[in-house]
């Protein structure tokens, strides 16, 4: 008879260590996803050299250094041994994108047990579960990753909010990059700052706000 073991797939290493530090999940297998997919260019096979060398390039990273950041906490993950998975994420387009492309990954590779999804809020505290099943989310991925088109329809309804943000909110009337733009006088790391309080359905950190901030600017 095979043991019952849960996965938990946790965004990031805040969320992890926060985790670890309150002694919650004690005794279970935890994981961090340490990525910000919604930031970038990505590539269709998912976690490849391809995949590596991308993500690499839009951290500023080397591709050694992304796979010990990223990749090796997911060994876990790839090497299956678990019979259930539970994801812990935010509810906002940073952790929804992440969601999105965990659920593409195992959907990729043939994962046919359901899916336990629990959105956090302030001091990761649970908010809303969901139960899901893998199917169709590949596809999903290629179309929003890579054809940034909107599906049809996606659940649940927290990732669909998700990417309907992912995919405008780098275009120049987003009000995001409107705010961006408005405050082009008010120094870097101040509009930083603003931009993580008052934008927090978009979930960024100051390493992205910085990086739209400096190419707004340079463009202007």
């Amino acid at each position: 008879m095979i043991r019952e073991s849960t996965l938990h797939i946790l965004n990031g290493q805040s969320m992890y260590d926060f985790f670890k530090k309150t002694h919650f999940l004690e005794k279970e297998l935890m994981i961090p996803f340490n990525e910000a997919m919604c930031f970038g260019d990505t590539s269709t096979e998912l976690f490849t050299q391809e995949f590596v060398e991308i993500r690499a390039k839009v951290h500023h990273v080397t591709p050694e250094q992304y796979t010990e950041i990223t990749l090796k906490p997911l060994q876990p993950l790839f090497r299956k041994n678990f019979t259930r998975i539970a994801l812990w994420f935010d509810a906002d387009m940073f952790c929804q994108i992440n969601i999105l492309t965990i659920l593409a990954w195992l959907d990729r590779t043939g994962y046919n047990n359901t899916i336990d999804l629990h959105l956090v809020g302030d001091r990761f505290k649970l908010v809303e579960s969901f139960t899901l099943e893998v199917n169709g989310y590949d596809q999903f991925y290629k179309q929003v990753m890579i054809q940034k088109m909107m599906p049809k329809s996606i659940s649940p309804a927290p990732l669909m909010k998700g990417v309907e943000l992912y995919l405008t909110y780098l275009n120049s009337d987003s009000n995001l990059m409107l705010y961006i733009q408005e405050h082009k006088h008010v120094p870097e790391k101040e509009l930083v700052s603003s931009l993580i309080e008052k934008f927090t359905e978009y979930g960024l950190g100051d390493v992205q706000y910085l990086e739209l901030i400096k190419a707004q600017r340079k463009d202007t």
